[in-house]
């Protein structure tokens, strides 16, 4: 090959490079939010048909509210990425509302209509662990990048299947995760062979963590809408900000069932333990 052919070749060849990669698509940058939220509501059989429309309009109510709003107004960038997630046993996460932007009233009742669009469904058993490896797992699809990165999630009994919950809680938070809580202390379920009594101090023990981790109780469903409401102000707001403050005035600090550390296991030991009931929650 002559040095005239050698150097076409060569500038044919990178032409088509340089073409090739002119052709290759932009690398998109993740839309920045104040926090990325995922709500993992427990939808286990121990739930009526009701409370499940309780939890549903509940969370419905919260993102709308003026509070909440505000909140989320008085971010950084003024917007949040929010997805909802229903669960119950280790293999069944139902993703109800997908990853959405809110950043105005407009987009909170789009959510909103989201929730109620289908009736919620139920299945067997509890698995807090499985909740929460699906919800780490979401945080990589999103398509935001966050301040913070949080999933609030609810439930009404301790984890019964799957991976240990503290272990799963602890490899979760060493994501830069914030795991806060819900813990129904409802007891309005139709099974009741495996509820613990002070599932407050579970959550608090076995469920929450990272920086800022809290939980909220609930004890009777009408406290339902107002916790959730509550809690999602807290997680937007932040611990330096003025509704931080207003609502912890407004609050009496949040008292454990119990002064002693509980069995992570708990649930586990439980179902193990059975011997009355061949279906459960």
């Amino acid at each position: 090959m002559s040095a005239f052919s050698r150097a076409r070749h060569f500038l044919s060849a990178s032409a088509a490079l340089v073409l090739m990669l002119g052709l290759s698509p932009p690398l998109h940058a993740a839309e920045p939010v104040d926090v990325e939220l995922v709500l993992a509501v427990d939808v286990s059989l121990s739930m009526s048909p009701t409370e499940l429309e309780i939890q549903r309009r509940g969370y419905a109510a919260a993102l709308t509210h003026d509070n909440v709003l505000q909140a989320i107004a008085d971010g950084a960038y003024g917007k949040i990425a929010v997805t909802y997630v229903e669960w119950a046993g280790a293999t069944m996460q139902q993703v109800v509302v997908p990853w959405t932007v809110i950043a105005s009233r407009a987009d909170a009742e789009l959510v909103a209509a989201q929730l109620s669009a289908h009736p919620p469904a139920s299945a067997r058993r509890t698995s807090i662990s499985g909740a929460l490896e699906f919800g780490s797992d979401l945080f990589a699809e999103s398509g935001f990048q966050g301040t913070k990165r949080v999933i609030d999630i609810s439930g009404d009994g301790p984890n019964n299947q799957g991976a240990p919950v503290d272990i799963t809680r602890d490899a979760v938070v060493k994501q830069g995760i914030v795991i806060n809580g819900l813990p129904l202390m409802t007891r309005g379920g139709g099974f009741g062979g495996y509820d613990v009594n002070n599932l407050d101090r579970y959550y608090s023990d076995c469920v929450i963590g990272g920086p800022g981790a809290f939980m909220i109780p609930v004890n009777d469903w009408t406290q339902f809408p107002e916790a959730i409401r509550r809690k999602l102000v807290l997680e937007l707001a932040g611990p330096a900000s003025r509704q931080w403050a207003r609502e912890e005035a407004a609050h009496p600090p949040v008292v454990l069932a119990q002064d002693r550390p509980i069995d992570c296991q708990v649930g586990e030991k439980m179902w193990r333990d059975r011997s009355w009931m061949f279906d459960a929650r």
